[in-house]
């Protein structure tokens, strides 16, 4: 039983020291490099969420092309 403890005491050392890792990373490249965001409404019809209907796209929006001044015409952007 003390193994076992032991054992049990290891995974969750390994899974914070992960964590404390992961997570700033995680957080850092949605800042700088890309997020996910959903579009819903019929503010971009034709091209995302065609025919008017009701679900919502999702689309990857890159901030490494704005924050290097990469956008061309054609191009969708998003503002917050």
């Amino acid at each position: 039983m003390a193994q076992a403890h032991g054992l049990g005491k290891k995974y969750i050392k390994a899974f914070f020291k992960g964590f404390f890792v992961a997570v700033p990373v995680t957080v850092t490249f949605l800042d700088r490099v890309a997020c996910v965001a959903r579009v819903e409404g019929a503010s971009m019809q034709p091209s995302l969420n065609p025919g008017g209907r009701q679900a919502s796209d999702v689309v990857l929006l890159n901030h490494w092309s704005v924050r290097n001044y990469d956008v061309q015409r054609g191009d969708i952007v998003s503002l917050v």
